[in-house]
Order: C-alpha cells, then sequence, then structure tokens
C-alpha cells in the first residue's frame, strides 16, 4: 500500500475518531479470536490503537475452548444446559485457574508489549463482582425447564470505582468473569453477561460482543440471512423458536438488558474477521449483528 493510499485511510477515520474520542468500549473477547494467534494478534493490536487515539477500551475475556481443553487433560467431562457451563467445586477450581491465571495474564503480557498499559482483574479484584447463584435455563417445546448447575453465577451488582480509576490513569482493564458470592464462593459467571452489566454500569458508548458467526442467522449456516439489526421486542419470540440458540441466547440477553439499561448501543461481531473492532468502530457500514431498543 502506498503512503496517499494511507494517508486517505486516516482521513476517512478521522470523523470516527472524533466522534468516539473518550468514549467507553465494553468488548467481550473470546472464541476463535483467542485460539488464533494472528487473530488474537490483531484484537489486541486494534486495542492498543483504540487506546491511543483517545477511547477507552475494557476487555472482559472468556476461555471456554481452554477450560474445556485443561478439563480433559485431568479426565473431566464438559456439560452444558442452555448455553452455560455446569460447574461443580472440581470444575470451578479448574476454571479460575484458567480464566484469572493463565488466560488473563497472557492478554496483559502480550498488551503491555504491543505499548498499552494494561492491568489484569477478576471480579473478586475490589469486590468489582458480586455474584450470586443462577439456575440453568432452557426451552423446549416452547417451555422453560430449569435445573441446578453449580457454581454459575449471574452478577448481584457491578463496582465500577476500580475500572474508574484504571482509566483516568490510562490503563486497559482486562477482566476475568469471575465473581464472589456472599457465601464466599468463586463464581463462573458467563462472560457475555459479565460484559454487558459492566457496560451498563459505566454507562458506555458502545458494546461489542465477539463471537465465532457473522451474527445472528435466521438460518443456520447461511450467511445471507444475516440479521443487520434486532429489535430488543423481536428477542423473545427468536429463542422461543429456535434461532437464537445455546451460547448465543446470553450473548442476545446481555445486549438487551445493556440497551435497556442505557448502553448507547450494542454489537455481535464475527471475531475470525481480522481487525473486525477497527471496521465497526471507524468505517460507515458496520458489520454484525446491531441490537437496538425497540
Amino acid at each position: 500500500m502506498d503512503a496517499s493510499l494511507k494517508a486517505e485511510i486516516l482521513v476517512e477515520a478521522l470523523p470516527y475518531i472524533k466522534k468516539f474520542y473518550g468514549a467507553t468500549v465494553v468488548i467481550k473477547y473470546g472464541g476463535h479470536a483467542m485460539i488464533s494467534q494472528e487473530l488474537k494478534k490483531a484484537v489486541l493490536t486494534d486495542l492498543v490503537l483504540m487506546k491511543y487515539v483517545g477511547i477507552n477500551p475494557i476487555v472482559v475475556h472468556g476461555g471456554g475452548p481452554e477450560i474445556t481443553a485443561m478439563l480433559n487433560k485431568v479426565g473431566k467431562e464438559s456439560s452444558f444446559f442452555g448455553g452455560l457451563r455446569v460447574t461443580d467445586e472440581e470444575t470451578m477450581e479448574i476454571v479460575e485457574m484458567v480464566l484469572a491465571g493463565k488466560l488473563n495474564k497472557e492478554m496483559v503480557a502480550l498488551l503491555n508489549k504491543l505499548g498499552a498499559k494494561a492491568v489484569g482483574l477478576s471480579g473478586k479484584d475490589a469486590m468489582l463482582i458480586e455474584a450470586e447463584k443462577k439456575m440453568g435455563e432452557f426451552y423446549r417445546d416452547g417451555k422453560m425447564e430449569e435445573r441446578d448447575i453449580g457454581y454459575v453465577g449471574e452478577v448481584r451488582k457491578i463496582n465500577p470505582d476500580i475500572i474508574n480509576t484504571l482509566i483516568e490513569e490510562g490503563y486497559i482493564p482486562v477482566i476475568s468473569p469471575i465473581g464472589l458470592g456472599e457465601d464466599g464462593h468463586s463464581y463462573n459467571i458467563n462472560a457475555d453477561t459479565v460484559a454487558g452489566k459492566l457496560a451498563e454500569a459505566l454507562k458506555a458508548d458502545k458494546l461489542i460482543i465477539l463471537t465465532d458467526v457473522e451474527g445472528i442467522l435466521r438460518e443456520k449456516d447461511n450467511p445471507s440471512s444475516l440479521i443487520s439489526v434486532l429489535k430488543t421486542s423481536e428477542v423473545d419470540e427468536l429463542i422461543k423458536s429456535g434461532v437464537i440458540s445455546s451460547g448465543m441466547i446470553p450473548k442476545v440477553k446481555c445486549c438487551v438488558s445493556a440497551v435497556e439499561g442505557g448502553v448507547k448501543s450494542t454489537h455481535i461481531l464475527d471475531g475470525r474477521v481480522k481487525h473486525s473492532l477497527l471496521l465497526e468502530i471507524f468505517t460507515e457500514k458496520g458489520i454484525g449483528t446491531m441490537v437496538i431498543k425497540e
């Protein structure tokens, strides 16, 4: 690419840089973009660029494949209900080790190497995430079923003071979705849910969820059936009909909660697309599915 074309691209991005200068953007990072080294570097480089142009990115990361791999190593089978991992006490120990230990610190180290100032946290630090037990939910024949799925939590309260302090000091917070319950137990909380609740608490300008599909597809495995804009009023029916299912359910629910809680815009993006964050923020044509309030 010649220098003049690079200059044109920068000029085209200027209105978006101005628009989002000082904005708070919560990003849920997970899926294939965490496994592929090429995509991982691209995503984290995007975050560093965002920080240097005046945006305040906050990362909440998952780690499902890595947790499953570690469980396999110790001979423990993974099971899911309604898109959530069934988490007994032994599984919870492994979840915390993988998320708050290995993955979180790897991301922080790479962000720092790329030129950012990053700090890794779990929801237990500074009581960032107060948790309570969550029951598993699953729709079968149009009816919802519930069951106990162990140390799986939901967010009872977000205490964002530590995040605001880090942002003011120029850091990128990197958060693993482990919460602390009133009973003193650690709880495994869906990273999408944590990202949404954190975005609400911070009154973020954007919530972006990176996933492994183009967005929400009306027809499974048919990219041309992408729902570009999804209204909150349409969500329940799409869940009951199975269009939104499995792991996409908590993603969509957290987007709905976020926009109803004051977040300006929410987006589900394909994290397999290199630099999808920059494409969403700095170009006129967004990608993926945007969830909007009615």
